[in-house]
């Protein structure tokens, strides 16, 4: 319909917006994803890909085959927290992910750059189905949990990807100032719209303890997870502090010796979710 507003909770029509199904992609021929878990945000800057990177570690700690699909195109961070600088490789139409010398399986555009500091200067729909291709296009090798490294906001990219890739949930990631309210409504809204459960809620840079007094400073305001949680019904929640130690280890490309114990109650969570289904590549 021309006047689509694509809010399906607003219109009686029938159509196949109504139908999230029938946008899925598959994945490449002999690819197997069991569990997808997006990692969002309504805005940047809020450390969506450490949350990311640190629900990984967690995962693969516990035994899961884990990888991560970094589907912020224009800001790739993920290779170098796990300290890789190798390129991916690929033949005839298939494109094989990066392992870590620790088992992760990834794809990034900084795997397909040249030189990591290349810029991606490309129009939104360019860069939206680029993160498709790295779901359809990559030889994920038996994957227990995918996490999805999303770009801020609710624009191209997390359009596309919400559409065509089938999630099990996101995981919503904040800072406590004043207008994180707006960002958790607009990552929650949009995750109602597209039919996709909201796992947890992450208040990053929460809160900072003193190395020599001991004391919690909240130096960004006072919480507001607990209550958003409540008035957004999300299930579980994770408060980070502010911590040079794991900003040193990611920058150096040491995440794996990260302590994810603050990430416990968000991880069970998602080993709760629900798997996609049988969206494993076609034998």
């Amino acid at each position: 319909m021309a006047d689509c507003t694509h809010d399906c909770s607003t219109c009686s029509g029938s159509c196949a917006s109504r139908d999230k199904s029938s946008f899925i992609k598959p994945l490449h021929e002999g690819a197997r994803v069991k569990k997808t878990i997006a990692v969002a945000s309504g805005k940047g800057g809020v450390g969506k890909s450490l949350v990311t990177s640190l629900l990984a570690v967690r995962a693969m700690a516990r035994g899961y085959r884990t990888a991560i699909l970094d589907a912020d195109i224009t800001g790739p961070s993920i290779p170098r927290a796990f300290g890789t600088t190798l390129r991916a490789t690929g033949d005839e139409g298939v494109i094989y992910p990066v392992r870590t010398k620790d088992g992760l399986q990834l794809m990034s555009m900084n795997a397909l750059l040249e030189h990591d500091d290349d810029p991606v200067v490309w129009r939104g729909t360019l860069i939206a189905g680029a993160a498709v291709q790295f779901w359809t296009d990559v030889l994920w090798e038996d994957v227990d949990i995918m996490f999805l490294d999303m770009p801020p906001g609710t624009g191209d990219v997390p359009l596309s990807v919400f559409q065509s890739i089938p999630l099990s949930g996101i995981i919503v990631v904040t800072t406590p100032q004043d207008l994180v309210e707006m960002i958790v409504k607009k990552a929650v809204n949009m995750a109602k719209m597209m039919n996709v459960p909201v796992l947890g809620l992450v208040e990053n840079m929460s809160y900072f303890v003193c190395s020599d007094c001991g004391k919690r400073h909240e130096i960004f305001g006072r919480s507001k997870a607990e209550e958003l949680a409540g008035e957004y019904s999300i299930p579980a929640v994770a408060r980070l502090p502010i911590d040079a130690g794991i900003a040193r280890l990611a920058d150096e490309g040491r995440i794996m010796q990260a302590d994810t114990d603050a990430l416990a109650e968000v991880f069970l969570a998602v080993e709760r979710a629900r798997g996609i289904g049988d969206y494993s590549g076609k034998n």
